[in-house]
């Protein structure tokens, strides 16, 4: 171990992860390797020698929260290495890197390096020399395997970095770079590691997974030249994509039961695609499509590459093939130029989907993008207001898909132990994440056990109240 590394040993850190399943992911990563130098981990609120913030930069919201949880560690212990890693890290590098109480910028490319980029800021830091470091743009996947995680039933498995799309509001593309895919063998080796340490659920995720192995295609990939691969195999109705054949090998590996899929690009589903995944037994019944906006012409403007005709296509398609499957989604309200007769549109669009839940985000100007020099950017009071009639619209989808499955015969995957008003349950979710509250009625639950439940359809706060059948 080198000079550096040995500033690791015996050195309390603790981390904070912002933001998507991706960045909880790769902040498993960086955990195991710290970990595995020596440190030894702590709570964020308790005091620390190290400080790991992994940031999001989704939203102004996201920033603003970054850099908060970034200036309450340095005041938790002021003598403590903070360091900012992740998305906002890799967007406002420089800014932070000149900000006081911040001590070690680690962009999306440096993370699998962060132990030894902090062993080697500690020694700087010492000698009162600040610390900036490279955060430059990826060109291959970075490979941060994870050996456990810290859900004890459900293990999410990062496949894919980056995105091509160039969506007008968003900076994900310019802070994470263009498409990256892990190989399909460190993928398999790792859920066959999680299987035999006991997760029965793996949820496959990355920034933009519908593009999973598609870079691989060609040496150089620029924007359009992506959109016409994906189009290309959409008129193929998508039966060789590279994600089916991973998601073939996954369904054979031994332990696993469960396989969620994060968040698709509906132009993915065509009739062939959907069906291939419904002969796959452990694919749940759960999708999540993002659709941003049920306007076409707020679709248009957002460059997104799909029209409301297509998204309803592709949900009738998972809808002839899966049993009640859930359907989730993302939606944007108060972007450029939306007006009140094209918010109507959404709120109709929703409804006549019936999605099971609703992701809603106010738009949220970020600098470099091309949503951001948009005209008639619409007040925060609008976008309020149209946030709070699409909850209501939510709210309303939520609890009638949830009302389908009243005396139904549900499998539940068991997670924790919960006690409300003086009655013990065991929290859990259904294949179609239904969270259900089960009663024991006697038997001994374990947290990852099966079960196979009666669903009274009572709810009993964010769940439903379940028996042991």
């Amino acid at each position: 171990m080198s000079k550096e590394m040995h500033k690791i040993e015996g050195k309390r850190v603790a981390f904070l992860t912002l933001g998507c399943k991706v960045n909880s992911y790769e902040t498993e990563g960086m955990r195991e390797l710290f970990l595995k130098a020596g440190a030894v981990e702590t709570e964020f609120g308790e005091e620390a020698d190290i400080y790991v913030v992994n940031t999001c930069s989704v939203t102004n919201m996201a920033d603003r929260k970054s850099r908060q949880m970034l200036h309450r560690a340095k005041k938790k212990n002021p003598d403590a290495l903070v360091v900012a890693a992740g998305c906002y890290a890799q967007a406002a590098g420089e800014k932070l890197s000149a900000q006081e109480g911040i001590d070690l910028v680690v962009g999306n490319n440096q993370k699998a390096r962060i132990v030894e980029l902090t062993a080697e800021a500690l020694l700087k830091k010492e000698a009162q020399i600040c610390a900036v470091l490279d955060i430059g743009r990826e060109k291959e996947y970075e490979e941060l395997p994870i050996e456990t995680v810290t859900e004890r039933t459900r293990a999410y498995i990062k496949i894919q970095d980056g995105c091509n799309q160039f969506c007008s509001y968003c900076i994900i593309p310019y802070v994470r770079g263009r498409v990256r895919s892990r190989g399909e063998e460190e993928i398999l080796t790792e859920i066959t590691r999680l299987a035999k340490a006991g997760y029965k659920e793996v949820v496959l995720t990355g920034i933009h997974l519908s593009s999973y192995g598609l870079e691989k295609e060609k040496n150089e990939v620029r924007a359009s030249e992506f959109d016409l691969t994906l189009a290309e195999n959409t008129e193929k109705e998508h039966t060789e994509l590279p994600l089916l054949p991973l998601l073939r090998r996954v369904q054979d590996i031994e332990g696993i039961q469960r396989i969620r899929l994060g968040s698709l690009e509906p132009r993915i589903m065509t009739e062939a695609f959907v069906k291939e995944l419904a002969s796959l037994s452990k694919i749940c019944p759960h999708f999540h499509l993002s659709l941003q906006s049920g306007c076409d012409a707020t679709l248009k403007r957002m460059n997104r590459k799909y029209t409301t005709t297509e998204y309803k296509q592709a949900v009738e398609y998972l809808r002839r093939y899966f049993d009640k499957p859930a359907v989730t989604t993302d939606i944007i309200v108060g972007f450029p130029g939306e007006t009140e007769e094209e918010f109507a549109d959404t709120l109709r669009f929703a409804r006549e989907i019936a999605f099971s839940q609703i992701h809603i985000f106010k738009y949220s100007r970020r600098a470099g993008t091309v949503a951001d020099r948009m005209e008639h950017q619409i007040s925060e009071q609008a976008k309020a207001e149209r946030s709070d009639a699409l909850e209501a619209v939510e709210r309303e989808l939520r609890e009638a898909y949830i009302r389908q499955f009243d005396g139904a015969e549900e499998e539940v995957l068991l997670e924790e132990p919960a006690e409300i008003d003086g009655t013990k349950y065991m929290t859990g979710h259904t294949t179609r994440y239904v969270k259900a509250l089960v009663e024991a009625c006697g038997k001994a639950l374990q947290a990852n056990e099966s079960v196979q439940v009666s669903i009274s359809g009572n709810k009993i706060g964010d769940g439903v109240a379940a028996k042991v059948l």
